[in-house]
């Protein structure tokens, strides 16, 4: 499989419509006959040509507009991927997936990912085209770059501040998050604007119509519900079924409720941290009740913790890894490393990295080395891209500085992560800050099923909910496990209840419940 590894810009139209000036998009645009957006429908349907591209998949490039408000102007690539239906005879159409981040590379995803049978069921893999894409500002298509070489990005990531654990750090991060800013502006100042999410929603149904789906079938996972809410609300006449799978509060992640985007990191008011604190004293309670097959469970665990916790406040911890390497956590790593809970089947690693620094003396940590080209791998700077563009926050560095505090009072520990998280965003260039504002709840042709883990450290069960208010017809699943989606938290039962949902339209009962599959410290 091959993909162009740099922006593609159909080079006259680009000059043209930045002639024009940026034309960025209203907050709400004019609406079709059947209630959709209108820009959307002006643009040219891409043609797709899909090749063979290993193992069963199908891969093409669809040319969609950089601005929809000059739709026949500059062209920017999608990258798509399909593994077509086990049985065509029974097909329904083709079921678009977006993984979340923002800023994976779904391409890669979807390989790697399409046959897991606890998310993509035999069953529901006969009936329908699975297809996912690299949304603009993503790896294999139109990409946001902000550094010249893979070898100049690696060794700036590798020299970024940590996430400051006292204000005696912020300094540090506040400027390297800036320059990160800066540095995107001046790599990629002209894609910007552009590489928000109602463009991305614009960009589904354009892909919808290239395969020739007269409504949408999705399944949204984590920011992909963002996404899929967005698309619901320009085109509330075009669901045929939409799955949201670990979801938020869609108002909250964009603007803010009141006055909070101008007051509260996003974050923040998702409260990821209450989230994070959920889950892990579920991930402390099942460890004790694993006895040796957590290896953190000896003792007390939660006093383990806190006495692991006030050692790396006090001096950085370094380890000696499985493989001879040494690695050296400040207490902002500890921290993440403690917060990592969104895959369970992770969990067991973890809990041994926690003993492992809970016994340790110091050592030499190991730098990391730089990663040749080709230069694909832009998660970060995509996510920066796509979630600045997305949400209005804060601009003042002492807000953060005064958050910072208040949150580690509020939620112990995990407080400071929901702040600076997304600290460039902070910095962003104003022009491409272009949130959809709503409305959120029209009435869509289809329900939506929504389904959420009882305790998810990325997105919490009350920003779920939430987000099922601000929505005109939707229904929650709850999957009584912990971790990230049913993509990382393992339900036969989930996957069944989604896949008669996307085959037949028929929703799971109010209230309903799913189990797990397996917990994250029973025997492998």
């Amino acid at each position: 499989m091959s993909f162009r590894t740099r922006p593609r810009l159909r080079a006259a139209a680009l000059a043209a419509a930045l002639a024009c000036g940026l034309g960025l998009l209203p907050a709400t645009a004019d609406a079709t006959a059947d209630g959709s957006d209108v820009l959307a429908d002006r643009a040219p349907t891409p043609a797709l040509t899909w090749a063979d591209c290993a193992d069963g998949f199908q891969c093409a490039t669809a040319g969609v507009p950089l601005d929809y408000a000059n739709p026949y102007g500059a062209k920017i690539d999608l990258a798509l991927i399909k593994l077509p239906a086990s049985d065509p005879a029974h097909r329904i159409g083709t079921l678009f997936v977006n993984f979340g981040g923002p800023g994976p590379s779904g391409v890669d995803r979807l390989r790697q990912r399409a046959k897991w049978q606890w998310l993509f069921s035999d069953e529901l893999r006969a009936r329908f085209d699975l297809v996912s894409w690299d949304p603009r500002a993503v790896s294999h298509s139109t990409a946001v770059r902000c550094f010249s070489t893979s070898a100049e990005q690696e060794q700036y990531f590798a020299s970024f501040p940590e996430m400051p654990g006292d204000a005696a750090g912020e300094p540090a991060y506040f400027h390297a998050s800036k320059d990160l800013a800066d540095r995107c502006q001046q790599q990629a100042g002209n894609l910007l604007p552009y590489m928000n999410s109602v463009n991305t929603a614009r960009d589904i149904d354009l892909l919808r119509r290239a395969v020739g789906d007269a409504k949408i079938t999705y399944h949204g996972i984590s920011y992909g519900t963002h996404i899929g809410a967005i698309y619901a609300n320009l085109f509330p006449n075009r669901i045929r079924a939409l799955v949201m799978d670990g979801t938020m509060d869609f108002q909250g992640s964009a603007t803010g409720h009141g006055n909070a985007g101008t007051t509260l990191p996003v974050d923040t008011r998702q409260d990821v941290a209450g989230g994070i604190a959920e889950t892990f004293e579920s991930f402390l309670t099942q460890c004790a009740a694993a006895g040796p097959n957590c290896a953190f469970s000896g003792g007390d665990v939660h006093a383990k913790w806190q006495t692991l916790a006030e050692r790396a406040r006090q001096h950085p911890i370094t380890v000696t890894n499985p493989d001879g390497t040494a690695s050296t956590f400040s207490y902002s790593a500890v921290i993440n490393l403690a917060g990592d809970l969104a895959k369970p089947e992770a969990w067991k690693d973890n809990a041994a990295q926690l003993e492992r620094l809970y016994e340790a003396s110091a050592v030499t940590a190991k730098a990391l080395s730089p990663k040749g080209e080709p230069y694909l791998g832009n998660s970060t700077e995509a996510f920066n891209a796509i979630q600045c563009g997305d949400s209005t926050v804060p601009t003042d560095e002492s807000t953060y500085s005064a958050l910072a505090t208040s949150e580690d009072a509020r939620v112990p520990y995990f407080g400071r992560i929901g702040v600076f998280d997304m600290m460039s965003c902070a910095y962003w260039p104003h022009r491409a800050v272009q949130p959809y504002r709503g409305p959120w709840n029209r009435p869509t042709s289809a329900p939506i099923l929504v389904i959420n883990s009882r305790f998810d450290p990325s997105t919490p069960l009350k920003g779920a909910k939430d987000g099922i208010a601000e929505l005109a017809k939707a229904r929650l699943l709850v999957v009584e496990g912990s971790g990230h989606s049913t993509m990382y938290v393992h339900s036969t039962c989930a996957e069944k209840a989604k896949r008669t949902y996307l085959i037949s339209g028929v929703l799971p009962p109010v209230g309903a419940t799913c189990g797990i599959d397996q917990k994250p410290f029973d025997p492998a």
